[in-house]
């Protein structure tokens, strides 16, 4: 097991509607001391953790992810937009995005990927990642996600938000890496509790972890040496 290469995968994550500023300091200094692929945070504290971040001698930023229409996606259109326009301002590099998920059951695609599409627009030249929420999915309605994220220009497809029935599974990271196109990542979120399932993830083919509990393992086990 690669911890090195997992981590460096790893956007670390707290979204819990209850995190203070101090905890969320701590995501960002975990960030910069274990370099991971990110800190992914709520987006009201994109501002300060980026200055926080650039303040601090000695130690490298890591990018900033934000979420938008988050957990359940059915935010406007614009509504959308302007989030992620206002995560980009605020120093944000990365932005995961929740699909409106009635849409896909209604078989609105076309409405799915135009969404998607204007997204993309306002975040461009940043990442972008769209969460379908698998957990909520049929496979049909995965493999569909699939195209319509491939389709999108979107740069990744993520499981889950980690804040509804399920999170990431080895059966869906599978099937995602399956059916989603040549460019399009995959992201496995929710629920990526130790080192050996975040390892299998990535060796299904994710290519971004999204967790909250990886470094709090390592943490855990530098103390108790």
């Amino acid at each position: 097991m690669d911890i090195e290469n997992i981590v460096k995968h790893c956007d670390h994550t707290l979204l819990k509607p209850e995190s203070t500023w101090e905890q969320i300091r701590q995501i960002c200094d975990q960030g910069m001391a274990y370099q991971t692929a990110s800190i992914c945070i709520p987006a009201s504290y994109v501002q300060p953790c980026y200055e926080y971040m650039h303040g601090r001698e000695r130690m490298e930023p890591v990018p900033i992810c934000t979420v938008i229409g988050f957990p359940n996606g059915y935010d406007t259109t614009a509504a959308k937009v302007f989030m992620a326009e206002d995560a980009i301002r605020n120093g944000a590099s990365e932005v995961d995005m929740v699909i409106n998920i009635g849409w896909l059951k209604d078989h609105e695609d076309q409405k799915v990927l135009d969404e998607i599409r204007e997204v993309r627009k306002a975040t461009e030249g940043h990442v972008l990642k769209v969460i379908i929420e698998t957990c909520l999915l049929s496979e049909d309605e995965k493999i569909r996600m699939c195209d319509i994220v491939t389709k999108s220009g979107a740069d990744f497809i993520k499981t889950s938000t980690g804040f509804s029935t399920g999170g990431a599974t080895f059966a869906d990271v599978k099937l995602m890496k399956a059916h989603v196109g040549a460019g399009v990542k995959v992201k496995a979120s929710g629920g990526i509790s130790s080192l050996e399932d975040a390892q299998t993830f990535l060796d299904l083919g994710a290519e971004r972890l999204g967790t909250s509990r990886i470094i709090r393992i390592l943490e855990a086990e530098k103390a108790g040496k």
